[in-house]
């Protein structure tokens, strides 16, 4: 019976930390690496000790906006996605506070360690990068949970913070702390895999767009409305798409780095079946298509990136 109880308690965590979404945290973490590596700047314990960052602030967000959702009620019967630890009452609102503490000072750790490992003793440096990622846990448990307010994830900002988080910081950022310097050119893969991360986002928005209308949960698509929502969708795959054959053209990048626009048919069909389809199986599915081509997009660009 214990043994039975302890496999529940870790599978409520589990649901909680939503595993699946983990590797998109990794896709910016990638990119950066690659473009460090197309420069010769790659720092192997800077890679892994950012993955592991990334991971942490993913779980950390993941469990806040288990508990936030629960503690606003933006979920209910009808939700469409994955069950939720706190609202189903497999975790207690306490456990998940708890769990949300123990996340954020794992993250903040792996953080310091991080700078640490890239900069040496340049504190300054350091000082920059604590400020950026006291913005990244911020915003982690902010988007849903709220600080003295409305969560900016029910008020149409949610797409901004993950343009920024997961494409302009997380690759920038990441490249500088191998290279320790930046140009311009790096800003068009990182704005790319922002616009990619913020189109994962747009499919699962959309696909609860109706409940969370419902339920006070006003994201950009809810403001936008379903049809404006798809063409919104649209535009942030080809402004990504094309950003990327920019870059490609203008480095030039070898032929594997090329194979990054294969991607494109995935997302585009996936893109079609939003348009139309209305069953939340069936997006949800189109969620995991995009997510993973998302990812496949950063894999590839950096290993034609890393043998340039």
């Amino acid at each position: 019976m214990r043994q039975n109880s302890k496999r529940r308690h870790y599978q409520a965590w589990m649901l909680a930390a939503r595993p699946r979404t983990l590797p998109l945290a990794c896709a910016s973490i990638l990119l950066g690496t690659g473009l460090a590596a197309s420069v010769d700047a790659l720092n192997m314990a800077v890679l892994v000790l950012a993955l592991l960052t990334a991971i942490t602030l993913q779980v950390l967000s993941n469990l806040a906006n288990d508990y936030g959702d629960a503690a606003s009620g933006a979920d209910d019967e009808q939700r469409i996605g994955p069950a939720r630890a706190v609202s189903s009452g497999l975790l207690s609102a306490e456990k998940m506070r708890t769990g949300m503490i123990i996340a954020a000072t794992v993250a903040a750790l792996l953080g310091l360690l991080l700078l640490v490992a890239a900069f040496g003793n340049q504190w300054g440096q350091i000082l920059i990068f604590i400020l950026l990622g006291a913005a990244a846990l911020l915003a982690a448990v902010t988007y849903t949970v709220g600080l003295g307010g409305t969560p900016y994830g029910y008020r149409g900002f949610g797409d901004i913070a993950v343009f920024v988080f997961f494409g302009l910081l997380g690759v920038l950022g990441t490249y500088y702390l191998h290279v320790q310097q930046l140009n311009w050119l790096p800003f068009l893969p990182a704005a790319a895999c922002g616009l990619l991360a913020t189109a994962v986002l747009n499919v699962n928005n959309v696909r609860d767009i109706e409940s969370d209308a419902r339920n006070g949960k006003i994201t950009l698509a809810v403001r936008l409305g379903r049809a404006k929502a798809i063409n919104y969708h649209w535009a942030l795959l080809g402004l990504a798409l094309l950003l990327t054959l920019i870059y490609l053209v203008a480095l030039p990048v070898p032929w594997v780095g090329w194979s990054c626009l294969l991607v494109a048919k995935p997302l585009t069909d996936a893109a079609r079946t939003l348009s139309h389809a209305r069953d939340g199986e069936i997006l949800t599915g189109m969620l995991k298509k995009t997510a993973i081509s998302t990812l496949l997009y950063s894999v590839l660009l950096s290993i034609g990136l890393a043998l340039f």
